[in-house]
């Protein structure tokens, strides 16, 4: 089947490789010229891992092409997919203006067209609910007849960034909404492939589909404020959130996934989705009130690491050079977009710290943001070379099993304050580590030298 993906952002390109992969021959579109000219000569600008792969054989075989010109793209596109970015607004509404203006020139093309063949348009996107009553309208508007000239669906995507290939290939569920049994049956016959596993296709109304994705995003958004909630509360009461997590995961009813403390959630989706839905719920008339906690509590969290380290400086980072481990919003990818990691830095930075940052994927993403405001280590441990504190900010595999003898010997002040509990709190002390988490008990380090080289030697990977 002939498909084309406008918008080769992150679930642009994702959609558009794997759609290849299963056979279909995808034209990818953008306004971007330089990106266009980049992945046309075979450069993947984001780091998402298989997606290289994927990508590679695509081309090689000649099932995924890029332009700039939606003309070309449309000729023969069975299927059209929106992936266009929809940024908040100042207010945290959804910015639906791409979306629209990818309609608009859409409908002027396919007008143009003597005998318009259908075809069936695809919000791909994350939008509010209602877009694709208005995407429908400007068809409509134009003169083109809904059912028979153009279907518009909402398709939500559900990938997570570092594991979204895999996602894609295999997911959950897939969910069409539409209420056009001829664009059901052409976006079923397009995904039966990847749910041979037995997953379900769930055809539902449009709005219905709409809705889904936001409430996802903000019920997973709300489990990750909760338990931050919870974790503040176990440090003050003497409790172990860690404890607290395995009691209620245990719980058929609650489960195991997204109970776990650390400094709060970021990325292109739980931020600005839980925003949006908050709005359009006000729009209607509607306060939702536990999606305003859901975003004070995340933004309270993203800025604790940064506190603590003034804290434990009775307020003085000035000059201090403090390393931060993980500049990425969470590991498996270079996405730095509303990273706690930045949360931290931009706030360290105020304070007049020194900041050194080390991540294996997301230096270049970061550096667009700060540049030269920050110093860039080439390994984990050149990172805290000197440095006075150490922050986790993502939980990378490499960091959970560092040679902490060498941390500690290259740490000016061994202070480590870790975002994502990666460490058993009584062996850091043991080795001599002032070691604060997120929702556990902090023991006082050992002061022992002959001691702490013991620690070192028996734990030093925790």
């Amino acid at each position: 089947m002939d498909i084309t993906v406008i918008g080769t952002g992150y679930v642009g390109l994702v959609s558009g490789t794997c759609f290849a992969e299963m056979g279909h021959d995808v034209t990818c579109i953008d306004i971007d010229e330089e990106k266009v000219a980049q992945l046309s000569n075979g450069e993947v600008p984001i780091y998402e891992p298989d997606l290289n792969r994927y990508f590679e054989r695509a081309r090689a075989e000649d099932r995924l092409h890029f332009t700039t010109d939606l003309a070309e793209g449309l000729t023969d596109a069975k299927i059209v997919f929106f992936a266009l970015p929809t940024p908040p607004g100042e207010d945290g509404s959804a910015d639906l203006s791409y979306v629209l203006e990818a309609a608009d020139d859409v409908a002027d093309l396919l007008i143009e067209a003597d005998a318009p063949e259908y075809r069936v348009v695809v919000n791909k996107s994350t939008v509010p609910v209602g877009t694709g009553d208005r995407v429908e309208e400007v068809f409509a508007d134009r003169g083109l007849e809904i059912g028979r000239e153009v279907d518009v669906v909402s398709n939500p995507e559900f990938l997570r960034e570092g594991s979204a290939v895999e996602d894609f290939l295999k997911p959950d569920r897939v969910v069409i909404g539409t209420e056009s049994d001829q664009a059901a049956e052409k976006m079923e016959r397009l995904y039966e492939p990847f749910v041979r596993q037995g997953n379900p296709i769930l055809v539902v109304d449009r709005r219905s589909a709409e809705m889904i994705k936001y409430a996802a995003n903000s019920l997973l958004a709300t489990r990750i404020s909760f338990m931050n909630e919870i974790a503040n509360v176990c440090e003050r009461v003497g409790a172990n959130v860690d404890k607290v997590r395995l009691g209620i995961s245990k719980d058929h009813r609650i489960g195991p996934h997204f109970l776990y403390a650390g400094i709060g959630f970021g990325g292109s989706c739980f931020p600005k989705d839980v925003q949006a839905l908050a709005r359009k719920s006000r729009e209607e008339g509607y306060d939702f009130q536990i999606l305003d906690s859901v975003l004070d509590v995340n933004d309270q969290q993203r800025r604790r690491l940064a506190e603590q380290a003034e804290d434990y400086f009775d307020g003085d980072l000035e000059g201090r050079r403090i390393a931060v481990w993980g500049l990425s919003f969470k590991p498996g990818t270079d996405d730095t977009r509303e990273a706690p990691s930045h949360i931290i830095i931009d706030h360290l930075l105020e304070k007049g710290a020194d900041v050194v940052g080390y991540d294996p994927e997301a230096i270049e993403t970061t550096r667009e943001t700060f540049g030269d405001q920050i110093a860039y280590a080439d390994g984990m441990y050149e990172a805290v070379d000197g440095a006075e504190s150490l922050l986790i900010c993502t939980e990378w595999h490499e960091f959970r099993r560092p040679d902490l003898g060498a941390v500690r010997d290259h740490l000016e002040t061994p202070l480590v304050l870790d975002g994502r509990n990666l460490y058993d709190p009584a062996r850091m002390a043991e080795m001599g580590f002032e070691y604060h988490s997120i929702g556990r008990p902090s023991y006082a380090p050992e002061t022992n030298q002959e001691a702490i080289e013991e620690a070192i030697v028996e734990n030093g990977q925790p």
